[in-house]
């Protein structure tokens, strides 16, 4: 089960939701930045780190047999919000060609830096997989 928590007049957010409730089994993955599977980073913009990051995330979840729209939270630890802000529309269309019409929970948090010193991204996700008896 999940369900989408929209308080009564409230502006309907773009592209999150404020909260969700759901029952089922929980997946966390760590930080999860944006370079192949050998650990290296092929782009060096934040999009193109975004994009791996998200593949990179898929992969994990499928790993617990859970897909994108199970995710339910992700926060964003990037280290030019200058950036993102001047890519929002190319970081939606990033997020609609891998996860689809996917909106968890979100926060999106500018740090100084990442522990992988050539990181601009990096991503926690929690999905919640539902119980059979509940989908």
């Amino acid at each position: 089960m999940r369900e989408i928590l929209q308080p009564e007049n409230w502006p309907r957010p773009k592209g999150y939701a404020n909260g969700i409730v759901a029952t089922g089994t929980t997946v966390y993955t760590a930080g999860v930045v944006g370079w192949n599977e050998e650990e290296k980073f092929v782009a060096k913009d934040m999009l193109g780190q975004l994009r791996q990051a998200l593949f990179n995330t898929i992969a994990i979840l499928h790993e617990a047999n859970a897909k994108p729209e199970h995710i339910v939270r992700m926060t964003w630890y990037i280290t030019d919000k200058e950036e993102y802000v001047e890519h929002l529309p190319e970081v939606g269309k990033v997020w609609r060609e891998t996860l689809g019409k996917v909106f968890p929970c979100m926060a999106c948090v500018q740090v100084v830096a990442l522990v992988e010193d050539d990181a601009k991204i990096e991503i926690e996700t929690t999905a919640v997989i539902p119980n059979k008896e509940s989908k």
